[in-house]
């Protein structure tokens, strides 16, 4: 199938894209399974941060091991397919009073089984917090967003991304994901006759608790945790959603 193949290509250029990076970046993979009873399916994810002198360059690809897994009726399951968003923080005054500002511009864009996602461009500022051992931190993004063939009453999205390593004392037990909330016009619910709701606004958090078991036995690359999603007006979903996941991660 077209769609598999093309998604297969997608992971196997990232996955040789992570692997050249290790020595220099921030680099994990991530294996989940969610728990929603609209998913119940494996997503293995690849995750990249990297800094230097310019600002930093972020990306992550998933990819939906769901291809069995179709609309039935009136009940919406998600399809299978490969996501990513690449973004890149510009700050070429590291040394001033402003280093904690950065420009960001950033892509979004996938394939489903059955159809394209649509691709999105985003540009603006983001301004970063943090302690002084950088080992927590905030980042807080306002951004202009321009997504393909589809209408928004304000052309913005919002986003938080947080880290906090060590979390409650504990060596080894980290806490981060993001937040974003931006406006889109877009059909939700579909119904067996074809028609569906149609919402303006899209919220998604994914907050992910990790504890690093591998230091326990000398693989300090290996954690296991997970992540809940919780939406509103997500995808075709209408309404709050919440889905947990549980899974491993290991850091390269």
């Amino acid at each position: 199938m077209k769609v598999n193949r093309l998604s297969a290509v997608a992971m196997l250029l990232a996955t040789l894209l992570l692997s050249s990076m290790k020595v220099k970046a921030q680099v994990n993979a991530q294996v989940l399974y969610d728990f929603g009873n609209d998913r119940e399916f494996v997503t293995l994810t690849l995750e990249m941060f990297k800094q230097d002198k310019w600002g930093s360059t972020y990306f992550f690809v998933d990819h939906d091991f769901n291809y069995d897994k179709m609309v039935v009726g009136s009940k919406n399951i998600a399809q299978g397919g490969t996501y990513t968003e690449i973004s890149r923080a510009l700050n070429f005054w590291q040394n001033t009073q402003l280093k904690n500002w950065s420009l960001h511009v950033e892509y979004n864009g996938g394939i489903t089984k059955n159809y394209p996602i649509n691709n999105a461009w985003l540009f603006g500022a983001e301004y970063l917090l943090h302690d002084k051992s950088y080992r927590n931190t905030l980042t807080l993004q306002a951004l202009y967003k321009t997504i393909r063939a589809t209408d928004q009453n304000v052309p913005m999205q919002l986003t938080a991304v947080w880290t906090c390593n060590d979390i409650f004392g504990v060596k080894g037990l980290k806490f981060d994901g993001f937040a974003d909330f931006w406006w889109e016009t877009h059909a939700v619910d579909f119904k067996e006759d074809g028609s569906a709701d149609t919402k303006h606004t899209v919220f998604i958090t994914e907050p992910q608790l990790w504890y690093n078991v591998g230091q326990h036995f000398g693989v300090d690359n290996l954690s296991l945790g997970g992540e809940v999603e919780l939406t509103n007006n997500f995808g075709s979903t209408g309404g709050f959603k919440c889905r947990p996941c549980l899974g491993v991660k290991w850091d390269f």
